[in-house]
């Protein structure tokens, strides 16, 4: 086995193995029930996997063009025009990306120089940060209020600095649930006006907000979608995760420093992949009927879980529910989650793992991915039901 002849000054000092693997091993040690990484276990409309086996029976194998496929670039252009209001020219707005977080990560590098302070709001996706990190910039950290998770605007405010180049923001918001309003676009478009900040907005669930409320993306708002990387992902609209196929939105300004970065990293996504996702976009109703489709998988599980001593907070988008289990324990989130994947049955993640400090996100808050088949649903509620 070899061995790196001298010491290495990592660039990445405080980051270990994600806690969505570490949770993910634990529940396939212990046969457990896997509610803590966010992925279905069911699978994609057959008939965009056939669509894909199409395009490659059909020799579409080789590069694609290094922003992305046309008709797909085409066919999310004109869905953010009907949804948002918004029109992207899909030769220089849109680009097709491996999966969000190279999106999210793409959007930083482009942007970010040393010295340069990044705003996120914990608890906060764990990419963020060190995307941050590696191009050298400082995250400066709003925390939204628990237990509703709402933005203090006046504590964001405050944090901004003439160094701030970005604010990144995640709407609907993993792992809380939460969902922006359009109040607060407003304030963040107050928040931002006569400055040179930028935004990455962090979309990946735009299709999964419930109770008839509509989701505000950046791209909605003119004043903020003319300073917006508005990203998401295929992956949780067409439940597809391993796919790795995501997308960006911005100005022409925007996306021209965006596509010199991205095309250093991955250049370009998979092709079949692609033209197959162009072809199930030609029916609205795969994306438009998503929400319904999440709502009663939430709606199912929290009535499974009505009975229990678990304390279910609001979701109001995701497909991730919180729980806190004040009533249950005392023991720090972290110390329960592994616990009960061993000993109960049923994977989850600590809320604290969001948070740069663990201590301050300890509110004895677990998350459930709730993107499963009802059986799978049906047999870890019975076990949680019993604690």
């Amino acid at each position: 086995m070899p061995h790196f002849p001298a010491a290495i000054e990592s660039r990445l000092p405080d980051v270990g193995t994600t806690i969505f693997t570490v949770m993910s091993r634990l529940a396939a040690e212990h046969g457990a029930i896997n509610l803590s990484q966010g992925f279905p276990d069911f699978s994609p409309p057959a008939s965009l996997v056939e669509r894909v086996a199409h395009h490659m029976r059909a020799g579409a194998n080789q590069y694609p063009p290094m922003a992305g496929v046309l008709p797909l670039r085409e066919a999310l252009a004109a869905k953010m025009a009907a949804l948002y209001g918004t029109a992207y020219d899909p030769e220089h707005e849109i680009t097709v990306t491996a999966g969000g977080t190279q999106a999210l990560y793409t959007a930083v590098a482009c942007m970010v120089r040393p010295g340069d302070e990044v705003i996120v709001f914990q608890p906060v996706y764990d990419s963020y940060i060190p995307a941050i990190e590696l191009n050298g910039g400082k995250t400066v950290v709003a925390t939204l209020q628990y237990p509703d998770y709402r933005p203090d605007w006046a504590a964001v405010r405050a944090l901004v600095t003439p160094r701030t180049r970005l604010i990144m923001l995640n709407t609907p918001h993993n792992p809380s649930g939460s969902v922006w309003t359009a109040d607060d676009m407003a304030q963040l478009a107050d928040v931002v006006r006569g400055t040179r900040i930028a935004i990455v907005s962090d979309e990946v669930y735009e299709h999964m907000v419930y109770d008839g409320a509509r989701h505000e993306s950046c791209a909605r708002h003119p004043e903020l979608a003319s300073r917006s990387f508005v990203c998401s992902s295929f992956g949780k609209t067409v439940h597809a995760t391993g796919w790795k196929v995501g997308h960006v939105a911005a100005p022409r300004e925007l996306m021209a420093e965006f596509r010199k970065a991205h095309q250093f990293t991955v250049f370009t996504v998979n092709t079949p992949m692609q033209l197959a996702l162009a072809d199930w976009m030609q029916d609205a109703s795969g994306y438009l009927e998503l929400a319904d489709f999440y709502q009663r998988k939430r709606d199912f599980f929290r009535d499974a879980l009505a009975s229990s001593r678990l304390q279910l907070l609001p979701c109001r988008g995701t497909y991730f529910q919180l729980a806190s289990y004040a009533a249950i324990s005392d023991e720090d989130d972290a110390t329960l989650a592994r616990r009960w994947t061993q000993e109960i049955g049923v994977a989850s993640i600590p809320v604290s793992a969001f948070y740069t400090d663990p201590v301050q996100g300890q509110h004895k808050v677990l998350r459930f991915c709730f993107a499963k088949n009802e059986d799978t649903l049906a047999r870890a509620c019975d076990k949680l039901v019993g604690l």
